[in-house]
């Protein structure tokens, strides 16, 4: 599928994000008000605006990243490793800090390409617009501006899936099962990731989590081009 890419030339990503605050009640009125404008239209009639504030960590104007976790494969002895690192911290800018470091460091060359599933309608953008909130320039590989399709750097699992079938979605969960990959949702999901943020404070099982998406994610651009699998030994923490 992916012949004309050398797959040691891509980064795999994921993000975990929760909403800005732990409660409804600590936005402000004009918050609130805001809030309630940019989701009305996915509220359920029986949902109340506070109540749906539980997913207010999808939309980058209300929510914050808590984990970027990263990975790209090496040869090492003829033997193919995916290594594995993650950003994750309580404070936002530090993580989108060191990310971008990462990428204008080591993966700002053309032949680089990002990858994630529903990169493209969630995580790239996402990141450039929190980044932008937090004053950070944004690094080669996330600004679009000017640039022809073709031109960026970004493949999606998702899209690849799809087979230009833009109606059709597919969770990174049902693809990982019916292609014989292992779940990475052996642990939480995404709807969890609040809780275990505001409530357990436990950025490490986040990361773990997170981490797991990443390797499904690589799982699944090998076997789109009839690969074999890359053993759970040879996935590196680094």
């Amino acid at each position: 599928m992916l012949t004309k890419i050398d797959l040691k030339n891509i980064l795999f990503l994921d993000i975990e994000t929760v909403p800005n605050y732990e409660n409804w009640n600590e936005l402000s009125t004009q918050e609130q008000e805001l809030y309630d404008e940019k989701t009305k239209y996915q509220r359920k009639d029986d949902i109340t605006v506070e109540e749906f504030y539980e997913r207010a960590g999808i939309w980058a104007e209300f929510g914050k990243i808590v984990c970027i976790s990263v990975g790209y494969f090496v040869e090492r002895d003829k033997i193919k490793q995916l290594r594995i690192t993650s950003f994750y911290s309580d404070d936002e800018r530090e993580i989108l800090l060191n990310f971008s470091r990462l990428l204008e460091t080591h993966f700002n060359l053309a032949k680089y390409v990002l990858c994630a599933h529903n990169g493209k309608e969630f995580d790239f953008p996402y990141i450039a617009r929190r980044m932008i909130i937090n004053q950070i320039k944004l690094p080669n590989k996330l600004n679009l501006f000017g640039k022809k399709p073709w031109e960026i750097p970004h493949l999606d699992t998702m899209e690849l899936w799809k087979f230009g079938d833009y109606k059709h979605y597919t969770s990174l969960k049902l693809l990982t099962h019916i292609l014989g990959i292992a779940s990475p949702k052996e642990d939480i999901n995404g709807s969890e990731v609040k809780d275990v943020y505001y409530k357990e404070k436990n950025l490490l099982r986040i990361a773990k989590y997170c981490e797991r998406d990443v390797v499904a994610i690589a799982q699944l651009l090998l076997r789109f081009n009839n690969l074999p699998l890359i053993e759970e030994k040879n996935i590196v923490k680094v």
